[in-house]
């Protein structure tokens, strides 16, 4: 088959009516918010009345809105059908590279967590295969209000919602630093909030957490980076895994569809 029967073959299976609907999906944009149907079938070198059947079907699968007498703009169902893409993808699944990558350039292990209740539920490692790393197992629950990414993970929660969560949790039975009282841990939340991430100090290692987002900006998840006292505590190179790690969060919040959020302080101290 020559070059030219093949082109011809392949334009055979097109559907021109399918084409020209996403060509004109396509023309919206940051810059082209509105366009009216003399736009439309300009863009696309046709007449009015070639686009018109296309257009009204469009609007009736709410794919395009009509705006006063003619003019047009992204429908809902643009936003719905890219959204459900989005949140439909496993968070493991996107945040294993960036994970991976944070591990290998910091040398330290990272872990991914998510919010059940009252607790932190470890989802995946990046093991760090150094004498001292720190792991912990895939699975492993531990109270939020005790670790790094389980405070990240509060910071999604108003007065309100965390009042109920913990209106029956008994916060006095764990060592410090974890918060004692209520008041006290909506206080520290309130900090780890308005700071963007949290440094936690146990025994033997120092953990580094933020939050994930997703596309409504709402708290998803929680990474860190997490080694032993003996690696970390230098203070710029606590600065240097900070900033590391703040990156990864924001990549992998913008692979669930969180937009630019604005910048956090990057100072630890």
């Amino acid at each position: 088959m020559t070059t030219g029967e093949q082109l011809e073959r392949d334009t055979d299976y097109r559907v021109p009516a399918l084409q020209r609907g996403l060509s004109i999906l396509q023309m919206f944009g940051a810059a082209q918010r509105t366009l009216s149907m003399n736009d439309i079938a300009e863009n696309l070198g046709v007449s009015v009345s070639a686009v018109y059947r296309i257009v009204h079907t469009l609007c009736e699968m709410d794919y395009l809105r009509k705006l006063g007498k003619n003019s047009y703009e992204l429908g809902p169902q643009v936003v719905s059908d890219g959204f459900s893409y989005l949140t439909s993808r496993d968070l493991v699944d996107v945040s294993l590279p960036y994970l991976n990558a944070l591990r290998d350039r910091t040398s330290l292990s990272c872990h991914l967590s998510i919010r059940e209740q009252t607790d932190s539920l470890y989802l995946y490692r990046a093991f760090a295969a150094q004498r001292l790393s720190v792991n912990i197992p895939i699975g492993t629950r531990i109270p939020c209000h005790c670790t790094a990414m389980g405070r990240m993970l509060l910071t999604g929660l108003d007065d309100s919602e965390l009042n109920n969560l913990y209106q029956h949790a008994r916060l006095d039975d764990y060592p410090p630093p974890a918060p004692k009282t209520l008041p006290e841990l909506r206080q520290l939340v309130e900090g780890d909030r308005e700071r963007g991430w949290v440094l936690h100090r146990s025994d033997y290692s120092t953990a580094i957490a933020c939050a994930v987002y997703n596309h409504l900006g709402a708290v998803v998840a929680a990474i860190n980076l997490s080694g032993p006292e003996a690696v970390m505590d230098n203070d710029n190179a606590l600065q240097s895994y900070l900033e590391a790690l703040q990156q990864c969060a924001r990549e992998i919040s913008r692979e669930l569809g969180a937009s630019a959020r604005r910048g956090v302080a990057s100072n630890y101290r």
